[in-house]
């Protein structure tokens, strides 16, 4: 509709205020159209997995300094090595008047070359020099090196790599014999437990500073997995709480509610997790609320199979998942904003989604996979609804089952435990790994610079300033200290 001649603004006809109000309508709808258009353009299905968000493409250009900019941040601490190549003599001869004189011609031209160089072991040899008085009555020998555990010849940095290469590697102590092996290294796969579990006990006054921390979040994300014990006929769990900064994992002998509500306490806030009735005992306290996990509902749809409703379903999760893409462009998100547009845009597909589950629950059987699916969406719509309230918690639990991938992984690996007491040092060591690698410490400085650190420590806030949200890494030789940071 074209907008009114001006010739007429002084004209007050309702017809005419209408125009108006239809041409501000009709800007609103057309850009609701652009974000759904979006929303719900064609995709490719090929796993159970939720589908990639598409990201505004890059140019080359673009995508190339993308790549510097991240290969820079990583090779802060990779050795550089200069070398300045010169013109030969036989060669400086000018191809033109024939002259051998040549000057400098600016800094010159420079090109990359990326070496690889294997790791390796020093072996330190360190003779204690001993002196005896004249008088033949007192012998002294040299203090001996600093160690971070009595009667052991591996520094922290070996126990650092050792726990880092099952932890994050899912290496199992074999493994890791023969890999020394190769390399010279004697040692035993006992000497690998032993050291295992030492720095697990040493390490072991961060456990509770750690889940304070976690306690004291807004969101957790919560999830368990089963884990083989050798002691007990039963398995086992291994549970993940994911913070803002810091994962925690808790090795427990029970699946039971006791396990969330020993974790997290009367803490306030909310938990995001899939609809096992063991964190039951934990929302009943009252102080956090129940969300749910979109992704577990959008599984048991694809589950379904190539079938209408199931593909129905599938289109208006993902287009729950465009809006957030889109708030995510925007730089909105856990704004006020992005709630809104959550409600706006979100809210309409999540309804459309629920009537979808109640006609479909009604039309088939419990026992088949629709059916199942169906029901799973009504039968948690509460929980699954929570994020159209508060804009800072997210549609799904990914993050906690990111957090397990390399528990299934290790589970598979090395595939069990001994004891309960091996099970939660275990559990502790995951905690912190998992923990440095989602601030960006590198686990193994970390570990390395902790471990001789921390037994010598009795105040509670020094403790809780070696976890690694918090942790600085020493200075270097010859570096300022800044008192100060």
């Amino acid at each position: 509709m074209a907008p009114p001649d001006d010739s007429d603004k002084d004209h007050g006809c309702a017809w005419r205020d209408f125009a108006v109000h239809l041409q501000g309508e009709v800007q609103t709808l057309k850009a609701q159209v652009e974000v759904l258009a979006r929303a719900f353009a064609k995709r490719s299905e090929k796993t159970g997995r939720l589908p990639k968000i598409a990201k505004p493409p890059r140019t080359t250009e673009e995508a190339a300094d993308r790549r510097t900019e991240q290969a820079l941040l990583r090779a802060e601490r990779m050795e550089t090595k200069q070398e300045r190549v010169s013109v030969p003599e036989a060669d400086k001869r000018c191809t033109s008047c024939g002259g051998t004189s040549f000057r400098p011609v600016g800094p010159g031209k420079t090109c990359e070359i990326f070496e690889y160089v294997p790791g390796y072991l020093r072996r330190i040899v360190i003779t204690r020099e001993t002196v005896a008085c004249r008088c033949g009555a007192c012998v002294l020998t040299a203090p001996p090196p600093a160690r971070w555990a009595e009667k052991t010849r591996y520094a922290s940095s070996f126990v650092a790599h050792l726990i880092v290469s099952k932890c994050l590697a899912a290496t199992p102590h074999y493994r890791l014999e023969q890999a020394f092996a190769r390399t010279g290294v004697p040692i035993a796969r006992s000497t690998i437990n032993d050291l295992f579990r030492r720095a697990a006990q040493t390490l072991e006054p961060l456990r509770q500073p750690l889940f304070n921390v976690l306690r004291n979040d807004f969101l957790v994300h919560a999830d368990e997995t089963a884990f083989k014990m050798t002691k007990q006929a039963s398995k086992a769990f291994l549970w993940a709480f994911v913070g803002q900064t810091l994962t925690g994992y808790r090795f427990d002998l029970s699946r039971s509610g006791d396990v969330p509500v020993d974790v997290l306490g009367d803490s306030a806030g909310a938990i995001l997790c899939d609809d096992y009735r063991g964190y039951d005992p934990l929302v009943r306290r009252g102080k956090r609320r129940r969300c749910g996990c979109l992704a577990h509902a959008r599984r048991h749809f694809f589950n379904a199979g190539d079938v209408p409703e199931a593909k129905e379903a599938l289109s208006l999760v993902a287009g729950m998942y465009r809006v957030e893409h889109e708030a995510e462009r925007r730089g909105i998100i856990g704004t006020t904003a992005h709630l809104t547009l959550r409600r706006e845009l979100a809210r309409p597909l999540y309804v459309r989604l629920l009537l979808l589950a109640r006609e479909t629950r009604r039309a088939h059987a419990p026992k088949t996979l629709l059916g199942r699916a169906a029901r799973y969406t009504w039968r948690n719509q509460m929980a699954l609804g929570r994020f159209l309230k508060d804009a800072r918690i997210p549609l799904d639990n990914n993050r906690a089952e990111n957090a397990m991938r390399l528990v299934a992984l290790g589970r598979k690996n090395f595939l069990f435990v001994h004891s309960e007491e091996a099970g939660k040092e275990l559990a502790l060591l995951y905690s912190l790994v998992v923990s440095c690698t989602r601030v960006g410490v590198n686990p193994v400085e970390y570990l390395a610079d902790v471990l001789g650190r921390v037994g010598g420590i009795t105040d509670a806030d020094e403790i809780a300033a070696l976890l690694p949200h918090r942790w600085k890494p020493p200075p270097k030789p010859g570096e300022a200290v800044d008192f100060d940071a």
